[in-house]
């Protein structure tokens, strides 16, 4: 087979490189095991790249560091209770584990930490069979007790023995299950679906921290759709993200033909695709712009509406899906830049759709810029991927009409620096100006200021000065 090949290539390419040769010649001449394990070892046979070598061996973690000093730069201690060591070894940054056999009282999340002798014993308590596979080193050897390759060749993610074991031992495993069937295009197995669907409620054991972790792996994977899907299928994203789940029921005003859940999930994937369009080489994937364009509709289950012959409507689901996308980004423990930027675009996400009813003045779109912010090309991508009809003239019309915006806000921003709008005074200039002191009266005279910026564009200072005068002998 073509990926056998392919494998047997990549790993002896990877046995014969400075540091894992290093490593196999120094644990060899101890007496002690080594093999490289996991990641490294499925990666080769799927033709990707190997960015992380990852090793276990029967050696404690005592005499890992001093096996490993001699031919390091520099050694540290990643979690010596958990029997791994780091190392720098030419030039490469390297794992060695100490073989794992612990154990679980099947009600915490957390094992009771313990060493193993085997290095199959080691792979049978690994969360899948392709990530259960390792090459003995010196020797080249592969061992493949649980069918890893078989699985590899047929795209299928299934644990090493029962899935409820597994699963009971780690729940957070299923999440990864999800994850995995996005990140390497995989179907799970039968008998897996089954024992995330059963065992879903054991996700609540899990700390939020890594289940929002686990979300935001998915979400930055090429196409995190069939992951999400499983997820929801299984009853998971019911306990994680419930209000994704919830927008099965509602029907998407825009393309009667889509239900708002796969209507969001297209958005998801239309925004992966712009974003992978206008970014640069290496960028790395844009997680909130993914939760953005995942979370924008989630207003419209509790705004849903039927108006008079039928008609669906959800007003102000926008408004209503931000404060929702906050809660649950808060819930999850996510950064508060996070949670800010995702809402902020959810909140936005509608104002483009009246530029198409009437003419913009330059006013309302240095307001769309000004209330956009820093978060502006988001929200250019976003409001691009939240069209999903099938009605081409139409596509094309909020096509057009979305790169008309674009080239005026380009255009203002040439002419008028409007990337960040500030009035043409700053508030020193106005308390001098004025003859006041700092208070309320100097912020309205800036709020002034800004609205007469936003609504005539730049003014010289002695203009702006004049105006400000006006303003305040009014008052």
């Amino acid at each position: 087979m073509e990926s056998v090949a392919r494998a047997i290539v990549s790993l002896g390419a990877l046995a014969e490189s400075r540091p894992v040769a290093a490593l196999a010649a120094a644990f060899s001449q101890a007496g002690r095991e080594l093999a490289l394990v996991g990641g490294p070892v499925r990666d080769a046979f799927l033709g990707r790249a190997v960015t992380d070598l990852d090793f276990t061996t029967n050696a404690r973690p005592e005499e890992i560091i001093a096996l490993v000093t001699p031919i390091s730069s520099a050694q540290w201690d990643i979690g010596r209770e958990f029997g791994t060591i780091a190392a720098r070894i030419a030039g490469q940054t390297v794992e060695i584990t100490t073989y794992r056999a612990d154990s679980y009282d099947g009600e915490s999340r957390k094992p009771v930490v313990a060493f193993g002798d085997s290095l199959e014993d080691d792979l049978q308590r690994r969360d899948f069979t392709i990530n259960a596979m390792a090459l003995r080193l010196p020797e080249r050897v592969l061992v493949d007790p649980w069918g890893g390759v078989e699985d590899l060749v047929a795209r299928r993610i299934a644990t090493p023995g029962a899935p409820e074991v597994s699963f009971g031992d780690d729940p957070l495993r299923m999440m990864r299950a999800a994850r995995f069937t996005s990140q390497l295009d995989f179907t799970v197995a039968p008998a897996t679906v089954a024992a995330m669907a059963a065992m879903a409620s054991r996700i609540g054991k899990i700390s939020v921290e890594r289940v929002a972790d686990e979300l935001s792996k998915l979400l930055k994977t090429d196409d995190p759709v069939p992951g999400i899907r499983l997820l929801v299928e299984t009853g998971i994203a019911q306990l994680v993200l419930p209000e994704v789940p919830a927008l099965r029921l509602e029907v998407d005003e825009h393309a009667h033909h889509k239900d708002v859940y796969e209507h969001s999930l297209t958005v998801l994937q239309q925004a992966i695709s712009l974003e992978k369009s206008r970014a640069a080489d290496g960028a790395a994937p844009d997680l909130v712009l993914r939760i953005a364009a995942l979370l924008h509709d989630i207003g419209k289950p509790s705004t849903r509406r039927i108006e008079g012959g039928g008609v669906v409507t959800f007003h102000h689901h926008d408004v209503v899906g931000a404060k929702l996308a906050g809660r649950r980004l808060k819930t999850l423990h996510f950064d508060n830049d996070t949670i800010a930027a995702a809402s902020r675009l959810i909140e936005l996400h509608l104002r483009f759709f009246g530029y198409t009813d009437a003419a913009w003045t330059d006013s309302a779109v240095r307001r769309y810029v000004r209330d956009a912010g820093d978060q502006l090309e988001r929200l250019h991508i976003l409001t691009r991927a939240d069209v999903t009809t099938r009605n081409v003239r139409k596509a094309d019309r909020l096509s057009f009409a979305y790169d008309d915006l674009e080239e005026r806000v380009a255009a203002i921003a040439e002419a008028e620096g409007i990337a960040a709008v500030r009035p043409d005074l700053d508030g020193e200039q106005i308390m001098e100006i004025l003859g006041i002191r700092p208070g309320r009266e100097v912020g309205e005279a800036y709020r002034f200021l800004l609205e007469l910026r936003l609504d005539e564009g730049p003014l010289d200072p002695e203009a702006a000065e004049e105006r400000l005068r006006e303003w305040h002998a009014a008052r």
